[in-house]
């Protein structure tokens, strides 16, 4: 049986001075096409982080990932000449920063209303990804907000640790590794702020991605352990309040506070079919328990009307 080829992109958008959706296609001159910016992932590189790379590498604008889009899956000839199937997965896009010099084999880029990118696109596959980010932007649910939930990596085990206070556990090796493997995750959804219970185990776990942003982590005792134990309630009222600002975020917690946090994801779903679909995911994680390393990530419209709502989520488990 042929492998699957596996690829990511995006569908970047935004808003024309009427308040119109536009969208972003690229032209590859290899293929005198116009098509979304999409690219193979590398070895052991994680789809989102390959969706956001190959966007910059095809357009040269940087984007923030949002919710995502329906996969598309097709046959083409693999190296040697043999039909496999290649799999592409897809992300709404924000932009986060200007455009540079195109490279690449990209030689074209153009912005255009919803009807004009239909119409120009060369694949009738491709505009599967198009129907549902207006989908989803007649729905309310296409601006949204990463929220990002991660519980703290691989530590040093209780029994082998001697240094004091619980607290003060480290990450061993493979939480190390875990750590580092955070970075162009989180960037990839353009994370701006970083919570963490004051462990030494969850700090660590996130410390990698903020050093590379310049920010501080910002410790919240509620999330400890030990606070769980003395006041149940405390990380439902910090994941509340939290949900409610529009910045995007990862906050590192506790294995057994982290279903406390994810409950609160699961009663903001939105009653969408993304909504619910959401829901599946986020439950799931509170009924199997997140693994060391886990992240899961909440996209969260905000409504003045109903405030936050999740209408999409997805997990990453952490390397092998």
């Amino acid at each position: 049986m042929p492998s699957t080829i596996p690829a990511a992109g995006t569908l970047p958008w935004r808003r024309s001075p009427d308040g119109g959706l536009e969208v972003l296609l690229v032209h590859r001159s290899r293929y005198q096409d116009w098509s979304w910016a999409k690219g193979k992932l590398d070895p052991g590189e994680e789809w989102a982080v390959a969706a956001a790379r190959e966007t910059d590498e095809e357009t040269s604008i940087p984007v923030r990932l949002g919710r995502p889009l329906p996969t598309s899956s097709y046959t083409v000839l693999d190296g040697k000449g043999l039909p496999t199937t290649k799999e592409v997965r897809y992300w709404a896009a924000v932009p986060t920063a200007p455009g540079g010099p195109l490279r690449h084999e990209i030689d074209d880029i153009a912005w255009l209303p919803v009807a004009q990118a239909h119409a120009r696109l060369d694949y009738s596959r491709d505009r599967d990804q198009l129907r549902a980010l207006v989908r989803a932007d007649q729905d309310g649910e296409l601006d949204t907000v990463p929220f990002i939930l991660v519980r703290h990596a691989r530590a040093v085990s209780r029994s082998d640790f001697t240094g004091g206070e619980d607290q003060q556990r480290p990450l061993d090796e493979a939480g190390e590794q875990q750590a580092r493997d955070l970075v162009p995750l989180l960037s990839a959804y353009g994370v701006e702020r970083v919570d963490s219970s004051p462990s030494l185990r969850c700090v660590d776990t996130v410390q990698p991605y903020a050093t590379a942003i310049d920010r501080r982590v910002k410790l919240l005792a509620a999330l400890s352990e030990e606070n769980q134990v003395l006041d149940p309630a405390a990380a439902a009222a910090i994941t509340r309040d939290r949900l409610a600002k529009r910045r995007p975020r990862v906050i590192c917690g506790h294995g057994p506070v982290l279903p406390v946090m994810l409950q609160v994801l699961s009663e903001r779903c939105s009653g969408s079919e993304s909504g619910r679909a959401a829901q599946v995911v986020i439950d799931h994680a509170i009924d199997h328990s997140m693994v060391k390393g886990e992240v899961v990530v909440a996209h969260v419209a905000h409504s003045l009307l109903v405030g936050p709502q999740v209408v999409a989520a997805e997990r990453y488990l952490p390397a092998e």
